[in-house]
């Protein structure tokens, strides 16, 4: 088992989702058990399903200065940049601490590729790309990171990450590294992705999309919804000072790849329950110290059987656990990040999100699994992303001892 870490201090975040930019919008929506789904009118022959659009996304213009990186993917990233102050929060600590000792590690399942699949149906009769699309950076899954790179005016290590559903989960486990080993100061960490022809009609090949609004742990569930988002959180280290009076925290996290099948959960869970062991270990803590869980729930029926099973094994019966996909939509390579923003809002209000659509837990549920919310002490909460090829991540958060 990994040792116990020291905690790093989440000092900003912000998420966008379908439910609105920013903290304050996402959490009335939990806390009004107001989903963000939608029926599809995305692309040009929408599949017939429901889907989380964040509003306004085409008609952001990006500044002069970043217009030669212009898609729907960067644009989402910018506006949710501009979201509870995280430019200027951004911007300190790149004062703080020198442009070059601030990292970036971002998540994404598909980058930019919305840009290049519109780029395809424009080919010139030589077959290339038109002229105004020949923007090699902008066709590359590292996209995203250059982007915001410029944007902050950071020069500290820039990665990507791609684990497809837990990419911007696993950027905390990036950062944390990165701070621990003396690499970087701080890190702004998070993940992005749009919708796009790809993401719909590739899912929907797979049998996995819904009709219906998605209906995490309910026993009529029949697929996910897809949904888009950009979230965002800064790192940095915590002394003894900053630690106390209720800060927010990374605890732990835990990362596994059990590889069992491309597109399927192991049927016990091992990968996801090597993450949640090793998050516990490096937080330091038993499950009975979890409060709050925000679980991967996807509304696919393998997913939630192996997590609600492995949650009802491992966790007392009083802790609250919950989905929050059908507020948002499966955010995909952003689902990390936004998730992880509902869990440090459940430590800072205490509000613990029911999972909005569903009305009849699957038999095979324990008691963990809430549709309501709820009020309580949250002292500790846990994140689940697991994605496909089996890349599990969970991550820990808690807030300081009071001085």
């Amino acid at each position: 088992m990994p040792n116990r870490i020291p905690p790093l201090r989440i000092s900003a975040f912000t998420a966008t989702t379908a439910v609105g930019a920013g903290k304050t919008a996402l959490a009335d929506a939990l806390q009004a058990a107001r989903s963000g789904l939608r029926p599809n009118d995305f692309g040009p022959s929408p599949l017939p399903t429901w889907i989380g659009r964040v509003e306004g996304v085409e008609a952001l213009t990006l500044p002069e200065t970043l217009a030669s990186w212009d898609c729907r993917n960067n644009s989402l990233a910018w506006m949710g940049l501009q979201a509870d102050g995280f430019l200027a929060a951004a911007a300190a600590a790149r004062a703080r601490y020198g442009a070059d000792r601030v990292a970036l590690v971002l998540g994404t399942s598909t980058s930019s590729i919305g840009e290049t699949e519109g780029a395809y149906t424009r080919l010139e009769a030589d077959g290339r790309f038109p002229p105004a699309q020949r923007r090699p950076l902008v066709h590359t899954p590292h996209s995203l990171a250059m982007f915001v790179q410029q944007a902050l005016g950071l020069e500290g290590p820039c990665e990507t990450i791609s684990t497809a559903c837990s990419s911007s989960a696993k950027a905390f486990a990036s950062a944390e590294r990165l701070i621990r080993l003396g690499l970087a100061d701080a890190a702004v960490v998070g993940g992005v992705d749009t919708l796009c022809g790809s993401v719909l009609f590739g899912f929907n090949s797979l049998e996995l999309v819904s009709r219906e609004p998605c209906r995490p742990f309910d026993a009529q569930r029949n697929g996910i919804s897809l949904g888009e988002a950009a979230g965002f959180a800064l790192l940095e280290r915590a002394d003894g000072k900053q630690d106390t009076g209720g800060q927010l925290l990374l605890l732990g996290y835990g990362e596994a790849s059990d590889a069992h099948h491309m597109s399927t959960p192991h049927p016990e869970g091992l990968g996801a329950e090597r993450a949640l062991d090793d998050a516990l270990a490096r937080a330091g803590l038993a499950t009975d110290a979890i409060d709050y869980i925000n679980m991967h729930g996807t509304a696919s029926t393998k997913n939630d059987e192996v997590e609600a099973a492995l949650v009802a094994r491992r966790f007392p019966a009083r802790t609250h656990a919950s989905s929050t996909k059908g507020f948002t939509g499966h955010t995909l390579g952003a689902a990390g990040i936004v998730e992880a923003v509902i869990s440090l809002l459940a430590l800072e209000t205490g509000w613990m999100p029911g999972t909005v659509n569903s009305s009849t837990p699957d038999a095979d549920c324990g008691p963990q699994i809430r549709l309501q919310g709820a009020h309580g002490e949250v002292r500790h909460a846990l994140s689940n992303s697991f994605g496909f090829g089996g890349n599990n991540c969970a991550l820990i958060f808690g807030k300081g001892a009071a001085a």
